[in-house]
């Protein structure tokens, strides 16, 4: 996708254009390790998709967009330790290298970094901005909150994890969209709309994250495999497989999730009754779903089909990808 290769460039370039150089350099250095491992970089690219899609000028996205970009690898560096990862995007995360004190700070100075990349923007705009922003980053811990609950929690229901995992992954890329939607001066109904688009395409793709980290190609996904298993996460595969398990086999489950260890014969036992329950094909189908739904919101906005083609297509990739 040619799109995608441009804007890809243009958040690659302000990324190199806008490299610390502060010090001291054991907290800066980190903080431009994790950036330039940068993956995809899909969030910032959704700020400028969405602004040129909504006729803006894309220099002034351009730095909201680090913010977000800047403030999601935060998230991911504390993520990471609190789930004790020891990758990301295939590379040792931070806190293995530099040790927790140091993952910490360097976390806190980029989501400090995000927030000065909005003051070029004019006085209106910037306040609606920062106030999504905020909005976001607050729900984003309350989903990470309830994530690190349901590990003890016994009773989770499916509602609970919709909710978790909208509030964790997909307000932050609705949000995306719809700040460069705002930047653009885009009208408030047509800013709601992108914003529910990225919604039910980030909970779709943190559906296909699940899925990926038990069923995907561990050196493609690059991270540990069954991740979520270890860490006794539950996600909607364990979920479903309660659900269509027999009485043994939620038994089996209940006892694998009453404990934290690096036992194989957990992943294994787990993933037998995942594959039996058939708990792959039914995330798959509910991926798909949500994916409709969010390019029904799509089909609202009142712009040329061909201008929101990209939209859709970039939906689309995002849940066919290995990694």
């Amino acid at each position: 996708m040619e799109f995608l290769d441009r804007y890809q460039q243009i958040v690659a370039d302000a990324i190199t254009k806008y490299t610390f150089k502060d010090k001291p350099a054991e907290l800066y250095e980190p903080m431009n390790y994790i950036i330039s491992h940068g993956g995809k970089r899909l969030r910032p690219i959704m700020v400028l998709m969405a602004c040129d899609l909504f006729g803006g000028d894309m220099k002034e996205a351009i730095k909201p967009a680090l913010a977000i970009e800047f403030f999601h690898n935060f998230t991911l560096i504390h993520d990471d330790i609190m789930d004790e990862a020891p990758l990301r995007r295939n590379k040792p995360t931070i806190h293995t290298l530099h040790g927790i004190n140091v993952g910490i700070l360097s976390g806190d100075g980029l989501m400090l970094k995000a927030y000065k990349f909005f003051e070029d923007l004019e006085p209106e705009i910037f306040k609606a901005c920062i106030r999504i922003f905020t909005h976001t980053g607050l729900l984003l811990c309350e989903g990470q909150q309830y994530d690190i609950n349901f590990e003890t929690q016994k009773d989770v229901t499916f509602d609970d994890y919709i909710r978790m995992i909208t509030y964790k992954t997909g307000v932050l890329s609705a949000s995306s969209f719809e700040i460069g939607a705002l930047i653009a001066k885009a009208n408030f109904k047509d800013a709601k709309a992108i914003f529910n688009f990225g919604k039910h395409i980030g909970i779709a793709f943190q559906i296909m994250d699940d899925y990926l980290d038990v069923f995907g190609d561990q050196a493609q996904f690059g991270k540990k495999h069954a991740g979520d298993i270890y860490e006794n996460k539950k996600t909607v595969l364990y979920l479903m497989a309660r659900e269509h398990a027999t009485e043994e086999e939620r038994k089996e489950l209940d006892y694998w999730y009453s404990k934290k260890t690096d036992n194989i014969d957990k992943v294994y036992g787990v993933e037998k009754i995942f594959r039996r329950t058939k708990v792959d094909e039914k995330a798959l189908r509910l991926i798909e779903k949500h994916n409709e739904i969010g390019q029904s919101y799509l089909k609202k906005i009142d712009i040329p089909e061909e201008k929101k083609k990209p939209f859709a297509e970039l939906a689309n990739y995002l849940l066919r990808r290995e990694s």
